[in-house]
């Protein structure tokens, strides 16, 4: 056993526990710190380039964030959410830039305008319904909408070519729309993290097992994957940040709020385009609408991409059926995840999927032939040897009980925390890396209640819209726009 109590525990290195850590490290540097990852490198899951969709989640293009009702109304209740959520993410990485803790921003985040693109008649009755609520807000401020087919030709062209004229069409755009490259963020936030007093980045290694007294510390059994040993390592706070993995270890915390959670993977896939003609005369995100029965990260889009400096194009992504939880896990992992605590919530939420069910079964069976058709429904004029097929990332959604005891799959984030504050864990997906600062801003407040207001001060310095509503102040939120952009050199 480590001799050392840690102040901070992150367990998994993706851009949720970089995020934590930062924070926790500019709130207070006194803190120590210790992250332990099962892969050799940070960012090498979920949050890696080509494992999502590199899309700032700003709810600008993307069409699930606002559901239709039976009555043709639109909710953009989510929307506004995620989008003010985005903003608090750009503010703390201009901060981060101007500290060091960042690179250039070029290397991580890039002008790309979004575009949601529409066919048929109650498709385009719904985008207007849509733009005519989201113009409500300051945080939409300059969405442009038409459906004029040479306006759309313009903004993106390759969406356009081959299309019927007779079939009606319509498209929204936001000029200000981001790419962003969550690998370099996450890698660099470690890279800081780790050259600082107190913290110590420990890869190659898997924490196994939980273990708490009643003394206000856990004792968490860590194995170091290149020797084979085991090891105690004490902690007066855990964040559980491992994706997909987060599950299992949530399980084996034995805290009561964790009861009920159960997880279903869905794997993801992409078109590549390989042909640099085809890519240089794309330069947007442009997102459709979601099939029936779809899960939130298969919405469909043609998305400009920067990885490593170099400008990619994908489309998708086609959802897939995998028992594994994390891209490099176990065919295991569904199994050993279904407990006594959350059979009855899995079995019900699986009763109730069918769609989704159905959907799944129908991705896997796709064949070459039939991800070029769907292609087509947005590039109508897309050739088969210009694309090739790329793995994407590992998805976990949430089965959660609810009062009946009945478990529903939920789409999007949930933060799990403890009685006492001690432990934290994030579940889900969509709309995640995007809005990292916010979902961690609220485990902060969740888990350190008492030294909230004392941080009150430095949150601000750090995300100068800290505390306030960006969506009811519309000055407030050109302002902060505005510094963003200049930070971030958008």
């Amino acid at each position: 056993m480590s001799a050392e109590v840690h102040d901070i525990v992150l367990v998994g290195a993706g851009i949720m526990s970089a995020t934590l850590g930062t924070l926790l490290r500019k709130l207070d540097p006194s803190l120590t710190v210790r992250v332990f990852e099962r892969l050799d490198s940070a960012a090498a899951e979920s949050s890696d380039a080509w494992n999502n969709a590199g899309t700032g989640h700003s709810a600008f293009c993307e069409l699930n964030y606002t559901p239709e009702a039976p009555d043709g109304s639109v909710d953009v209740s989510k929307a506004v959410k995620i989008a003010e959520q985005y903003e608090l993410s750009k503010q703390l990485w201009g901060r981060l830039v101007a500290s060091g803790d960042l690179p250039a921003p070029g290397r991580f985040v890039r002008a790309v305008p979004h575009v949601a693109f529409v066919w048929g008649e109650a498709a385009v009755a719904f985008l207007h319904t849509r733009y005519r609520e989201l113009s409500r807000s300051p945080l939409f401020a300059g969405m442009e909408l038409t459906t004029d087919p040479e306006r759309i030709r313009a903004w993106a062209p390759l969406v356009m070519e081959g299309r019927d004229p007779a079939v009606p069409v319509a498209a929204t755009r936001m000029a200000i729309g981001n790419d962003v490259n969550f690998g370099t963020i996450t890698r660099s936030l470690f890279r800081s993290l780790d050259a600082q007093p107190g913290v110590v980045c420990h890869f190659g290694h898997e924490v196994r097992d939980f273990r708490h007294k009643g003394d206000g510390i856990w004792r968490l059994k860590v194995h170091d994957l290149a020797t084979g040993t085991d090891r105690i390592e004490r902690a007066r706070f855990v964040f559980l940040g491992a994706g997909g993995g987060t599950l299992p270890l949530l399980e084996a915390t034995g805290i009561p709020e964790g009861d009920g959670f159960g997880g279903f993977p869905v794997s993801g896939q992409w078109l590549r385009c390989t042909n640099p003609e085809v890519i240089e005369r794309h330069e947007a995100k442009v997102y459709g609408k979601a099939a029936v029965g779809a899960p939130p990260m298969s919405v469909p889009h043609l998305d400009t991409r920067w990885i490593d400096g170099r400008r990619n194009l994908l489309f998708g992504p086609y959802a897939g059926f995998s028992t594994k939880f994390l891209k490099r896990g176990s065919y295991l992992d569904l199994f050993q995840s279904i407990g006594v605590d959350n059979i009855v919530p899995m079995l019900a939420a699986g009763a109730q999927s069918f769609e989704l069910t159905r959907y799944l079964v129908g991705q896997v069976l796709l064949e070459p032939e039939d991800r070029m058709a769907l292609l087509r429904e947005y590039l109508p004029a897309a050739r088969d040897g210009d694309w090739e097929l790329e793995i994407a990332g590992q998805r976990v959604q949430i089965i959660k009980k609810d009062a009946q005891r009945v478990g529903r799959l939920q789409f999007g984030t949930e933060v799990v925390t403890s009685a006492d504050g001690s432990v934290a864990a994030l579940l889900g997906a969509s709309p995640g890396a995007s809005t990292a600062v916010a979902i961690m801003l609220d485990v902060l407040a969740r888990c350190f209640p008492d030294r909230m207001e004392a941080w009150r001060p430095a949150l601000t310095a750090l995300i100068p819209s800290y505390g306030r509503s960006l969506h009811d102040d519309a000055d407030l939120c050109a302002q902060v726009r505005a510094r963003s952009i200049a930070a971030l050199g958008l």
